[in-house]
């Protein structure tokens, strides 16, 4: 009987849901608890909480239990009012008021402020962990700071500079690994170049993970992220997002595949993944998302909802 228990248990969901350049990911936790990483845009007559909502029936979960704002730009808060009339949400987390100038950046905050009038919102902090039942989910990077603890060197780290200039509400960004066992996947948001240097060298404090969401859509990111040996990566790109940065991941030594949640138009032969493994194709395109399923002892599926095609790592 116990065994046919084990076997029967939920696994941990993860839904990569395309709103066409931010950021929305929800995490299931085998719990039936639930964790939303972002809203994505406003506007576009309620788009992307229409997505959001989509993945959530696959996943069943009525109700979500925490919404994450890893940082106050409109392609990652923007949704928020979209999504609270579609959905309760139990806490609000983000990492405190915005520190940038730019007011067009900004256009989607006051909406925000006004929508968590009637939310219960807590600042999340570097270190910090987001009580979902069924597994555990550490902050490891909030409002500027990292995670205070000692990690492996990092051999990736070396000849590598910090960058001149950084758009300071992205350094902000909250980065979170979450666990499942042997299993450990980490998003860190729009974390920058010299933010992701200091958690990740000269010592990795965030250790290695199975499945890393890259950073920024696909920007450029400094090679010492590496030493989080991802077998697999997830890019969140819009059609037209994808900067120079998928060659470097794509040349990260222990990585299997990177996956797409769109097909990167205009972008040179080479810097796509292959068709079975990119979720959206065309422009306008139909919102299909990736999920992915992982178990306790490591091993994990990712299918893309598109095509039907799933690919399982032991």
């Amino acid at each position: 009987m116990a065994f046919a228990a084990i076997g029967a248990a939920r696994p941990l969901e993860i839904y990569f849901i395309d709103i066409e350049g931010g950021q929305a990911t929800l995490i299931v936790s085998p719990s039936g608890q639930s964790l939303l990483i972002d809203t994505g845009f406003t506007n576009f007559s309620g788009r992307d909480a229409d997505r959001i909502a989509a993945a959530a029936k696959d996943a069943h979960v009525k109700k979500i239990d925490f919404v994450l704002i890893t940082h106050h730009h409109s392609d990652h808060e923007g949704g928020v009012p979209n999504l609270l009339q579609r959905f309760q949400v139990g806490t609000f987390l983000d990492p405190g008021p915005p520190v940038d100038a730019d007011t067009a950046k900004l256009k989607t905050y006051k909406a925000y402020e006004e929508a968590m009038a009637n939310q219960h919102r807590e600042v999340i902090k570097a270190g910090a962990t987001i009580p979902v039942k069924g597994i555990e989910l550490t902050v490891v990077a909030a409002g500027g700071q990292v995670i205070d603890r000692h990690g492996d060197a990092n051999p990736f780290c070396s000849g590598i500079a910090p960058q001149a200039s950084e758009t300071a509400e992205n350094a902000r960004s909250v980065a979170v690994v979450a666990t499942l066992g042997k299993f450990r996947f980490a998003n860190f948001g729009d974390l920058t170049w010299n933010k992701q240097l200091a958690l990740l060298c000269p010592e990795n404090r965030v250790g290695k993970v199975d499945v890393l969401e890259t950073p920024q859509h696909g920007a450029e990111d400094p090679k010492a992220i590496y030493g989080l040996a991802p077998r697999v990566m997830v890019m969140n790109n819009g059609p037209r997002d994808m900067a120079k940065g998928w060659k470097t991941l794509h040349g990260s030594p222990a990585l299997v595949d990177l996956w797409q949640l769109h097909f990167a138009i205009g972008e040179t032969e080479g810097t796509n993944s292959p068709d079975t493994l990119i979720a959206n194709v065309d422009e306008p395109d139909e919102g299909k998302f990736l999920k992915l399923s992982a178990e306790p002892d490591g091993s994990f599926t990712v299918l893309n909802s598109r095509n039907k095609y799933s690919k399982t790592y032991r």
